[in-house]
């Protein structure tokens, strides 16, 4: 017993995100803040852009985007675009086409243009990070897809943008995520059978390489211009389906477990597994004020029938559960204590935490943390707090068994290991 249980510490120590200092941390609301940022960052490139996303429409925000892309091609910059092939799938030719000719390389995550895709294993794990990184000097890292704030694929537009969040990095974090973005373009690039275990070679060679340069040269300082940025603590987080199966379901569960004033949770897809589900109500018993802004307006109603499914058990033990319904809710965003803060692309759901590939920023800042709070009190404020939905009788008994029977088989069929 005392081996197994050190076996599952140095597991979960292994997890652990690595924080760095030397960051500039800026929150970015919705594309309509981001993508003039990434526009006018790739057109100032002088070497390299590097790009991952799920989806990449052909809108007019994002064929801006195109022509910003090609623009920094013809300027000999080299320009490496990924996308996913679900998210994607609509748009993929239109990308095609608009980069033929030039040297964009475009590169599509397990492709679904042909019907015996479909039947190949493992095509329900997808690309869901949303990377952006420009001459390994600055990045944009979060859950905004290529697409216009107001437009849904399947429900075309709204009024109001949806409620969505990224980060614009600057100093020592930004070489993390250009080894991520690289790193699932290579995959993509060489085939859906390159070796997961061979692309994380070149990043392990590479830290090997730093290491033993540390052991001869002692501690250095950070590089120019890292050293006089502000000295904002934040750590890169990826998911994938080999070494880090678990790294951001266990930044949360950790952040949770540690909380001692507050807990705000934002997600639109909201169906923890058992570590998350026992943090959030242990939290809220020792008196946090536990908080959890979900989706009201639906893109896909059975996800929201999940979410429901643990309702009754969230507020039983003292969660409050908000849902958002002046727009579509696409934000993955949290901040504990008015510390800890987290921004990226990861739904607290089976497919985010356990199949699909993601990213998150977390940072350690109080004055990060605090523009984030802001902007959660916001969307509360214009929200409905949900009362005891569902009861505590057979059906809702028999509601989360079909939902929990449901995740299982799913994750059976995703190749996914491990309970949830």
């Amino acid at each position: 017993m005392r081996r197994l249980g050190a076996k599952r510490r140095r597991r979960h120590h292994a997890a652990d995100p690595g924080f760095v200092g030397g960051n500039e941390v800026e929150l970015l609301r919705g594309g309509d803040q981001l993508f003039p940022r990434m526009e006018a960052a790739i057109r100032a490139a002088h070497r390299e852009v590097w790009l991952a996303t799920y989806i990449f429409h052909d809108d007019t925000a994002a064929l801006a985007l195109v022509e910003a892309l090609l623009a920094a091609d013809r300027r000999g910059v080299r320009v490496r675009v990924v996308v996913d092939g679900f998210g994607s799938g609509a748009s993929a030719a239109t990308l095609r086409d608009r980069f033929a000719g030039s040297g964009v390389a475009f590169a599509v995550f397990r492709p679904m243009d042909r019907w015996w895709h479909w039947l190949q294993p493992g095509q329900l794990r997808r690309l869901h990070q949303k990377l952006c990184v420009v001459d390994g000097e600055q990045a944009f890292v979060g859950g905004i897809n290529v697409i216009d704030d107001r437009l849904d694929i399947h429900h075309g537009m709204s009024e109001l943008p949806r409620l969505d969040f990224a980060v614009a990095l600057r100093g020592a974090l930004v070489d993390a995520v250009g080894q991520g973005v690289r790193s699932i373009w290579s995959r993509a690039w060489l085939g859906r059978d390159f070796d997961d275990a061979l692309l994380d070679y070149v990043p392990l060679r590479r830290r090997m390489g730093l290491w033993l340069n540390q052991l001869w040269r002692g501690p250095q300082r950070l590089p120019e211009p890292a050293a006089r940025l502000q000295p904002v603590c934040a750590a890169f987080v990826l998911r994938d389906n080999l070494r880090r199966r678990r790294t951001i379901e266990h930044a949360y569960a950790d952040a949770i477990h540690g909380a001692s004033g507050s807990v705000d949770l934002v997600c639109p897809y909201f169906y923890p597994g058992q570590r998350i589900r026992l943090a959030l109500r242990r939290a809220a018993g020792r008196g946090v004020r536990v908080r959890l802004l979900l989706q009201g307006k639906l893109d896909y109603r059975l996800a929201g029938w999940a979410a429901e499914a643990l309702y009754a058990d969230m507020i039983g033990h003292g969660v409050e559960i908000y849902e958002y319904t002046p727009a579509f809710l696409h934000a993955k965003v949290a901040v504990v204590d008015g510390l800890w803060a987290t921004v990226g692309s990861s739904n607290i759901d089976p497919l985010s935490l356990l199949v699909n590939l993601e990213a998150n920023v977390v940072v350690l800042d109080r004055d990060f943390a605090a523009g984030l709070a802001g902007e959660i009190e916001t969307a509360l404020a214009v929200s409905a707090r949900v009362g005891e939905r569902g009861g505590t009788g057979l059906r809702a008994m028999l509601h989360r068994a079909v939902v929990a029977w449901f995740a299982y088989v799913f994750l059976r069929v995703a190749g996914a290991a491990g309970r949830y």
